[in-house]
């Protein structure tokens, strides 16, 4: 069951809103859908988030991948661009690199996990696509290549890594943009690397594109993880990507799902949450997640569907009627503070109340008993978190709010939306 959301003004609409009822009477029909205003075809592009062919996916992304997408199957293939986020190395290398969080990789056979959809484009600006280095990088590119599917997001040189992909369907030219945060990943000392969080960069390219025609698509893996709400950098980012001409912008990483607004009628989807990318966790909100098909009549935007599944170990499912509502109910509240120009700001200070001294001081204090131990990896994360910014950000507001009184003025259904995310289980 898909959800519709339909476009807004600047900050948004209420959600799951038929798009017929926001529709003058004279233009609404029985299908729920705006009838389209001309004679060019209609264009849906699909987005789906982390996709890694490890744990309890490994065997069966190998071994039987069309059974791993269970009843999404249809949906994904209904799509005339399909686009996902391949979060590791497909690749025979064995020696990982040194870094601050778990290395993912899946093997050249894993690969058939992506064309049984077929998936047209691997988005591999990411944080673990160079987990197996420069190697890692030059295998999974070219295994992709070899199977048909186009990349973009990360390359072997700088100039490859910053390109944005253009493709034709219908007649439309889509240009997708892919940045990335993430330890030691950019390219800026020549390549390989992946397009990192570089966003005077990313609103050039988008600029570029838009003014080429067509349509521009963003999506950037940003973030911080598990968390129900963006950090502030990443909504000014997201926005100013929509200022520069964007005609969508579509987050992941945080694997968990998180609010989307309308910024110049144009949707901007924060966190799909996990697409096939199983967890060890009976955490409930990082078990489910959703996939975006964006409409597009012409050039022109149409509409946004939402495809929410739940993640088992017997790979993925769509939601039956209950769970849907229920999805669109946490939707709804995830979305709200979006609404105000103050209220992602307030939102956020719920997380940092939940966070606390308490959070801080486990946080460092674990990196520094483990330097005793495993110096190498200890470095690599105190690294990572004075150098990438979901860390940087965090600190830098959780001890800026600490030196004014501490986190306040945060709504009450926020606060609770945030322990929920840290206790709901299955």
């Amino acid at each position: 069951m898909a959800a519709r959301i339909t476009c807004g003004n600047h900050w948004g609409l209420p959600l799951y809103v038929e798009y017929a009822e926001m529709a003058p009477s004279s233009q609404r029909t029985g299908t729920g859908r705006v009838p389209r205003a001309g004679r060019e075809p209609r264009t849906t592009v699909l987005v789906a988030s982390d996709w890694a062919p490890i744990r309890a996916f490994d065997s069966l992304v190998g071994h039987d991948p069309e059974s791993a997408y269970g009843d999404l199957l249809p949906v994904l293939r209904q799509a005339d661009l399909r686009v996902v986020n391949c979060e590791c190395a497909l690749t025979t290398a064995v020696t990982p690199v040194w870094k601050s969080g778990t290395v993912f990789k899946g093997a050249p056979r894993h690969a058939r996990g992506l064309t049984a959809v077929p998936f047209d484009v691997a988005c591999l600006g990411n944080n673990h696509v160079l987990d197996y280095g420069v190697r890692g990088l030059r295998e999974t590119m070219r295994l992709l290549e070899r199977s048909g599917i186009q990349t973009v997001g990360a390359g072997l040189t700088e100039d490859e890594a910053h390109a944005p992909l253009t493709m034709v369907r219908n007649g439309l030219t889509i240009h997708l943009v892919n940045v990335s945060e993430g330890e030691d990943l950019t390219s800026s000392r020549g390549g390989p690397g992946v397009f990192g969080w570089d966003i005077p960069r990313a609103i050039a390219t988008i600029r570029r594109c838009k003014k080429a025609g067509g349509v521009v698509i963003a999506i950037a893996h940003c973030g911080l993880e598990y968390v129900p709400y963006p950090p502030p950098y990443v909504v000014a980012a997201f926005r100013a990507m929509i200022e520069a001409g964007a005609d969508a912008v579509i987050g992941h990483h945080p694997h968990v799902p998180q609010g989307i607004e309308y910024c110049k009628g144009r949707p901007i989807a924060y966190s799909l949450g996990n697409f096939l990318f199983y967890q060890h966790t009976e955490l409930f909100h990082r078990k489910t997640g959703f996939c975006v098909s964006l409409e597009f009549d012409g050039q022109r935007f149409a509409g946004l569907d939402l495809h929410p599944y739940r993640i088992t170990e017997g790979g993925l499912r769509r939601l039956d009627a209950k769970e849907n509502a229920a999805f669109r109910k946490t939707m709804t509240a995830l979305s709200k503070p979006f609404r105000t120009g103050a209220g992602p700001d307030r939102a956020w200070q719920a997380y940092l109340a939940c966070y606390g001294a308490s959070g801080f001081a486990a946080e460092v204090s674990g990196i520094l008993d483990r330097m005793k131990t495993e110096p190498r990896k200890a470095a690599a994360m105190f690294r990572n978190r004075i150098t990438t910014m979901q860390h940087v950000e965090l600190w830098k507001d959780y001890l800026t709010a600490t030196m004014t009184g501490g986190p306040t003025g945060y709504p009450r259904e926020a606060s609770r939306m945030v322990e929920e995310y840290f206790t709901r289980t299955v």
